[in-house]
């Protein structure tokens, strides 16, 4: 299942401003849930990812979304529960983190914040 994906930056605040999120040491997640009257024009599950100028290069930074796109495509599909929108962003760790731990972290955090199906 392909998830849908958050593309503004007023996507991107909205997740941030409701402040539940987790931080584990590959990735941190922001979740945000659908309120009702949105709800049913939205796609199920949209997930945004960020990886900061202090991760590293471009070529790090994309390595790192590209490891993040994985593991969400992974997790995220079988794991979360409906109505959501997900932020991950990316750490430093995330780009020589085994990709096993990495889906570790991501299943760990969803079950913290709540998110986990």
């Amino acid at each position: 299942m392909r998830l849908a994906r958050l593309k503004t930056r007023r996507e991107f605040l909205r997740v941030a401003e409701t402040r539940k999120r987790f931080a584990a040491p590959g990735l941190i997640l922001q979740v945000r849930a659908h309120e009702a009257a949105e709800a049913e024009s939205l796609a199920p599950i949209r997930v945004g990812f960020t990886v900061s100028r202090k991760v590293g290069n471009a070529v790090v930074r994309n390595r790192v979304k590209r490891r993040l796109r994985a593991a969400a495509d992974q997790v995220l599909a079988t794991s979360a529960k409906p109505r959501r929108d997900f932020v991950l962003i990316g750490r430093r760790e995330a780009e020589e983190r085994p990709f096993p731990d990495l889906l570790s972290d991501l299943e760990t955090a969803l079950t913290r914040t709540g998110s986990h199906a």
